[in-house]
């Protein structure tokens, strides 16, 4: 099925918007808890595997 010219520039529109919101998400990098937290379970998977 055939957009007419509105359709496709909404939809262009769209795209670009979602694109935007994706790339400043992505840019805002992880948050210090989280890294604190992975950094944790690495080191208690770290302690884990030792002692098996």
């Amino acid at each position: 099925m055939a957009q007419s010219g509105a359709q496709r520039k909404r939809d262009s529109i769209i795209d670009q918007s979602l694109k935007q919101a994706y790339d400043q998400v992505a840019d805002e990098g992880v948050p210090d808890r989280f890294r604190l937290l992975l950094d944790a379970l690495k080191e208690q998977e770290q302690q884990q595997g030792r002692s098996k």
